[in-house]
C-alpha cells in the first residue's frame, strides 16, 4: 500500500498506479434514474472508485453521474479511478476495441483506469445478447483467454486504458497468463467474503503482486433470481451471527465489519447500494480495526459458498470455478 496519511486508504498496483480500496460497485441495477442519482450520492460521500462493466447495461448512467458531478466542481477526472470489463461475447481480436469504446462512449469518457477481462471463457457474439443460447445451452466459443490478454495489452499501449487486469480467474490461470504476458495482470477481481475465503487465491495473487478486488462482499442477497439456488442456499451473510457479534463488540453494522475484513487485508472491496444511508454508511471503515480474533472469527465461516456461478458453463475447459 501507499505512504500517504494513515489509515491507508488506496493500494498501489503492479504497475505503479494506486487504486482506491473501497469503490462502489454497479452491478443489478434498479431504475435509471435512481442508479443515477445512487453514484451522483456516492461521489459526494466520497468514493473516488466505480466498478463497471459493459454487460451490466448502465454504463451511461455511471457515465451521466460522472459528468453531472464533474460539471459541478465536485471532482475532476483525474481525481476518480474508473474500471470497466470487457465482455466474453467480444474477445475475438476485431471485437476486444469494439467493446472498449462502447463502454469509453457510455461513460463518456477518453479513457479507463483499469480495465479488466470480465471472464476467462468466451461466448459467442450474437447481436448484443449477452448470454446468447440454442435450444437452451449457452453458446461459447475456444478462443483463448491468453490470446485474448494480447488484445487487453495493445489497448493499454494505445493510452484507452491506463492499467489491465482480470476477473474471475483461478489460480492455474493466472499462472498460465503470467508465463507468457507481456505485462503483468495489475488485479484479478474475484468474489470474496467470509463465506468464500479463498485464501489459496489471495495468497498467490499476493505472492505475484497481483492486486485483489472483491467483489459480492455481502455475499450478493439482491442477485438476479436464477443465481438463488433454493433454501439451502446461505445468502444471508449480513444476518448471520458470527457477523453481527463482530460488529456488536466494535459497535458497527455488519456491513461495514464485512468491508473492513477486507481493507484489512489490503484487497479492495466495491459494495453496491442504491440507499444514500447505506453508500455514507459503507465509507465508515478506515477508523477502526478488526483484532485476529474477529478475523480468525470471520474466517471460520468458509464454506466454500459462491453466490455468483454460471453452472451452463462448466462444461468449458476454461470455465474458472
Amino acid at each position: 500500500m501507499d505512504d500517504e496519511s494513515p489509515p491507508r486508504r488506496t493500494l498501489q498496483l503492479n504497475d505503479g498506479a494506486h487504486m482506491p480500496l473501497l469503490g462502489l460497485g454497479t452491478w443489478k441495477t434498479c431504475s435509471s434514474e435512481m442508479f443515477q442519482g445512487a453514484v451522483e450520492a456516492a461521489i459526494a460521500a466520497g468514493y473516488r472508485h466505480l466498478d463497471a462493466a459493459y454487460s451490466y447495461r448502465n454504463e451511461v448512467e455511471v457515465g451521466r453521474a460522472l459528468r453531472a458531478k464533474m460539471g459541478q466542481g465536485i471532482i475532476r477526472r483525474e481525481d476518480m479511478f474508473i474500471v470497466s470489463k470487457l465482455w466474453s461475447t467480444h474477445h475475438a481480436p476485431r471485437d476486444v476495441p469494439l467493446c472498449l469504446s462502447k463502454s469509453l462512449s457510455d461513460l463518456q469518457l477518453e479513457y479507463l483506469d483499469l480495465y479488466l477481462i470480465h471472464f476467462p471463457v468466451s461466448l459467442q457474439r450474437i447481436d448484443d445478447e449477452l448470454f446468447p443460447e440454442k435450444d437452451g445451452k449457452l453458446l461459447s466459443t475456444d478462443i483463448d483467454y491468453v490470446d485474448v490478454w494480447k488484445e487487453m495489452e495493445a489497448l493499454q499501449a494505445s493510452g484507452k486504458v491506463k492499467s489491465i487486469g482480470v476477473s474471475n480467474f483461478n489460480i492455474s490461470q493466472l499462472e498460465r497468463l503470467l508465463s507468457v504476458a507481456k505485462v503483468p495482470p495489475a488485479v484479478n477481481q474475484v468474489e470474496l467474503h467470509p463465506y468464500l475465503v479463498q485464501s489459496e487465491l489471495i495468497q498467490f495473487c499476493k505472492s505475484r503482486n497481483i492486486a485483489l478486488t472483491a467483489y459480492s462482499p455481502f455475499g450478493s442477497p439482491g442477485r438476479p433470481k436464477e443465481l438463488h439456488r433454493g433454501d439451502s442456499d446461505p445468502e444471508k451473510l449480513l444476518e448471520d451471527p458470527v457477523v453481527r457479534g463482530v460488529a456488536v463488540k466494535h459497535r458497527r453494522t455488519p456491513a461495514q465489519v464485512l468491508l473492513r475484513y477486507h481493507v484489512q487485508q489490503d484487497i479492495a472491496v466495491i459494495p453496491k447500494s442504491v440507499k444514500p444511508n447505506h453508500i455514507l454508511e459503507n465509507t465508515k471503515i478506515f477508523d477502526f480495526s478488526l483484532d485476529e480474533e474477529d478475523m480468525m472469527a470471520l474466517r471460520s465461516l468458509n464454506r466454500g459458498w459462491k453466490a455468483c456461478d454460471i453452472s451452463g458453463l462448466r462444461s468449458h475447459p476454461f470455465y474458472p470455478f
